[in-house]
C-alpha cells in the first residue's frame, strides 16, 4: 500500500504549493462535501520509485473553539491520525509563533513520525532561517522553498527513507482478485461485507492503533479465492445499525490504490450525492477497476426507482465503463451478481493485449477519425504497445503527439475498451514521441 505523507501548517505557509509541487499538478482532486475540510486535496506523487499520497490538510486553527475552522481543525487531526508521514510546514520569513507552538504540541501528542520543514527559505541562509525552529523540539528544521523547488527531492527522500518499498510489496501479490468495500456513512457497506462472508466469517476489531488500517480478508466463493478489503471495519449484524461510520478519503485511497476491483457503494433510498460523485472521482482518478452496488433497493416504489435511475444517468455518467447492480445486502439480494461483475473487472483489469492487436485496432481508429492537426502538421501514429494493467494503459508511438486533444484520448480509450471488451475498468492511453534524428542539424 503506498504511504501516506499528510501535510499540516497554519494558513499562508505554503502547504498547497508543496502540494502542487509534489504532484506535479494543479489539477488536484478537492473534496468540498458535509463533513470534510473544504479545500482538501488529495493527490499522488513519487520520489524515484517509491511512490506516495500526499494530503494538503488546510490551514490549521488549532485553539478555535467552533465554526468552520474547528471543523478544518478536527479534519486536519484526523488526517495526522491516519498518516504515516506529517510534514509540518513553518514559514520562514514570518518566523516562529505562538500558534506553530501550539500545533507541534499536538503533533508531538499524535505519535506520527514528525517532519519539520522551514518553507519559503530561498535567498536565505540555511542554518540562520532554521535556527529558532530547533525550540519546536520536533527534530532538525529541513529548509527548503517549495515556489521554487529548492530542497524538495532531499526533503521527500529523507521522508520515504524509512517506510516500506511498494514495489517490493508489489512483487508477492496474489493472482486472484483482491476488492475493496467504499462509500460514504451508513450506505451499508458493513451490511454487504456481512452478507458476502456469512455470520460465522465476521470479525470484530476494536483494538488502539488500527483505526487507520484497512482490514483483509480471505475467503472462498464458489471454488474461487477473492480478499475483501474493508475500511469500515466488521461488526456483527446486529451492531450495524447501531454504528455510527466514520468516513475517510485517505481509507478510500488506500483501499482503492490496494486493489484490484473497487466495489463502490451507493444508498437507493437517499439521493445520489456529491460526496458519492467525489468518491466515485477518487476511484477513476487511481485507475482502479469498478463495480457499482446501489444497495437498498427493496421496498422501493417505481417511482423512486426511476427517480434513481436517472440520478444516477446524471450524476456518475462519467463511470459508463462500469457495470451497475441493484441489490439488498440485508436480505442478500443481487449480492452473487456482483460477483460476477467483479470477476469480469478483474479479468479486464489484468487483460493482457498483444502487441500486433494493439497496432491494428489504432491504425483502424486513425483511419476512421484522424487526429486533428497542430498548426500545419498533423499527428502521425505509428503503432501501440501495453505498458501496464491494473489499469490497462496502451502506449502509442508516433511523430508530433505533444499535444493531443483530449477528446481524441478518450476517442481512442473508448476503442481500445470497446474492442477489447473490456468490462469493469478504465484505460489509460500514452504517447510517446519518436525521436527525429535529425531534428538538431541544420
Amino acid at each position: 500500500m503506498k504511504p501516506t505523507v499528510v501535510l499540516v501548517g497554519r494558513p499562508n505557509v505554503g502547504k498547497s504549493t508543496l502540494f502542487n509541487r509534489l504532484t506535479r499538478s494543479r489539477d488536484a482532486i478537492v473534496a468540498d462535501m458535509p463533513g470534510l475540510t473544504r479545500d482538501r486535496h488529495y493527490g499522488h506523487g513519487r520520489v524515484g520509485g517509491k511512490p506516495y499520497l500526499v494530503v494538503d490538510t488546510g490551514g490549521f486553527e488549532p485553539v478555535v473553539k467552533e465554526g468552520i475552522l474547528h471543523e478544518m481543525a478536527k479534519q486536519t487531526l484526523q488526517a495526522v491520525d491516519e498518516a504515516d508521514v506529517v510534514i509540518f510546514i513553518v514559514d520562514g520569513r514570518n518566523g516562529l509563533t505562538a500558534q506553530d507552538k501550539t500545533i507541534a504540541d499536538k503533533l508531538r501528542r499524535s505519535g506520527r513520525d514528525v517532519h519539520l520543514v522551514v518553507n519559503k527559505a530561498e535567498g536565505m541562509n540555511r542554518s540562520t532561517v532554521t535556527a529558532e525552529f530547533f525550540e519546536l523540539g520536533l527534530g532538525d528544521p529541513v529548509a527548503i522553498s517549495a515556489s521554487h523547488g529548492e530542497g524538495v527531492r532531499e526533503l521527500m527522500e529523507e521522508v520515504l527513507a524509512n517506510l516500506p518499498d511498494v514495489s517490493a510489496e508489489e512483487e508477492g501479490k496474489s493472482t486472484h482478485p483482491k476488492f475493496a468495500i467504499v462509500g460514504r456513512p451508513n450506505v451499508g457497506k458493513s451490511t454487504l461485507v456481512n452478507s458476502i462472508l456469512g455470520e460465522e466469517r465476521v470479525i470484530a476489531f476494536d483494538l488502539p492503533g488500527t483505526t487507520r488500517d484497512s482490514i483483509y480478508i480471505d475467503f472462498e466463493r464458489s471454488g474461487k479465492q477473492y480478499t475483501i478489503i474493508d475500511t469500515a471495519g466488521i461488526r456483527r449484524r446486529g451492531k450495524v445499525k447501531e454504528a455510527i461510520e466514520k468516513f475517510s478519503v485517505i481509507k478510500t485511497l488506500q483501499s482503492a490504490e490496494d486493489a484490484n476491483v473497487v466495489v463502490l457503494v451507493l444508498d437507493a433510498q437517499q439521493e445520489i450525492s456529491d460526496q458519492d460523485a467525489a468518491i466515485a472521482g477518487f476511484i477513476l482518478e487511481s485507475g482502479r477497476a469498478l463495480v457499482v452496488a446501489i444497495n437498498k433497493w427493496d421496498g422501493l416504489d417505481d417511482y423512486r426507482r426511476d427517480r434513481i435511475k436517472h440520478d444516477l444517468d446524471r450524476k456518475l455518467k462519467f463511470l459508463g465503463f462500469a457495470k451497475f447492480h441493484f441489490i439488498s445486502a440485508l436480505q442478500g439480494k443481487g449480492v452473487a451478481g456482483l460477483f460476477q461483475s467483479i470477476d469480469a473487472a478483474y479479468g479486464a483489469a489484468m487483460a493482457n493485449l498483444s502487441t500486433p492487436k494493439l497496432t491494428r485496432v489504432l491504425l483502424s481508429a486513425v483511419q476512421k477519425q484522424a487526429p486533428p492537426r497542430k498548426g500545419p502538421v498533423r499527428p502521425k501514429m505509428r503503432y501501440a504497445h501495453q505498458g501496464g494493467m491494473n489499469p490497462p494503459i496502451v502506449v502509442v508511438h508516433g511523430s508530433g503527439l505533444d499535444e493531443i486533444p483530449e477528446s481524441y484520448v478518450r476517442y481512442l480509450e473508448h476503442t481500445f475498451i470497446e474492442v477489447f471488451k473490456l468490462q469493469g475498468t478504465p484505460l489509460r492511453v500514452q504517447f510517446k514521441q519518436s525521436h527525429n534524428p535529425f531534428a538538431d542539424k541544420d
